[in-house]
């Protein structure tokens, strides 16, 4: 019997790449308070591997879980930067 392993992806924004092959991406979720019902806004930074470096700080990028690759890195990038 073969199980299929849903894995987890998220579109985010290049807020670094000056590390070899390594990207910071800020993903952004909205969130409502369980008390007083107001929206905000709620980020978190993950280290994404770029094995080709083509993307750059201010691209938006869609990246899913993958195998450790570092000790913070276990995530691959899946877009490719658009060409303008």
């Amino acid at each position: 019997m073969n199980k299929k392993t849903i894995q987890r992806t998220f579109t985010g924004v290049v807020v670094a790449a000056k590390m070899a092959k390594t990207l910071v991406v800020r993903v952004e979720r909205t969130v409502v308070h369980p008390k007083y019902g107001k929206r905000y806004v709620q980020s978190k930074k993950f280290h994404v591997h770029d094995e080709a470096q083509a993307h750059k700080a201010g691209d938006t990028v869609t990246f899913r879980a993958c195998r450790p690759i570092s000790k913070t890195k276990c995530w691959r990038v899946l877009t490719q930067p658009s060409q303008k």
